[in-house]
């Protein structure tokens, strides 16, 4: 096997990995209700037990605003089908893997900003800011692979 073709298997391999956490988180939005009950079953705290409560009401009283996470989910699926671009063409489609670098880099200041505004616990903003910080260390890895890859010769 040669070097080009063994780079490209791991590029492939790295960005499979995204693709499957990038999936899951996307599709764990889906079943809130449900996840939270099972969340309170296994952990007693208050701030799920809060959470749990809100979604329940909500599910119960209000269904459509479930609606948003319905379509937070759909969104990180839609986000997982233009990563196809790079295992196509890894580097022509580079700038999908920094776009999505840049995704991850927002996720920080959308956590500082909006969990305070929303009464978030700021423990649990660093949470959601662990999925930004975790999210590009496979980014950055295929970005460097891609880039040795652009600069082999053909």
């Amino acid at each position: 096997m040669s070097e080009r073709s063994a780079l490209q298997r791991r590029i492939r391999a790295w960005l499979t990995l995204f693709l499957i956490c990038l999936v899951l988180s996307g599709l764990t939005a889906f079943p809130l209700v449900s996840e939270l009950r099972w969340a309170n079953a296994l952990i007693d705290h208050e701030w799920l037990r809060r959470v749990g409560d809100g979604l329940e009401r909500a599910d119960a009283d209000y269904p459509f605003l479930l609606y948003g996470t319905d379509w937070l989910a759909f969104a990180h699926l839609v986000i997982a089908v233009f990563f196809y671009g790079v295992h196509r063409d890894p580097v022509r489609n580079v700038w999908i893997v920094e776009a999505g670098m840049i995704a991850c880099a927002g996720v920080i200041p959308l956590a500082l900003i909006c969990g305070p505004i929303r009464g978030i616990p700021f423990w649990w903003s660093v949470i959601d800011m662990s999925f930004g910080v975790f999210g590009v260390i496979p980014l950055l890895v295929l970005r460097r692979m891609i880039k040795r890859l652009e600069a082999m010769p053909a």
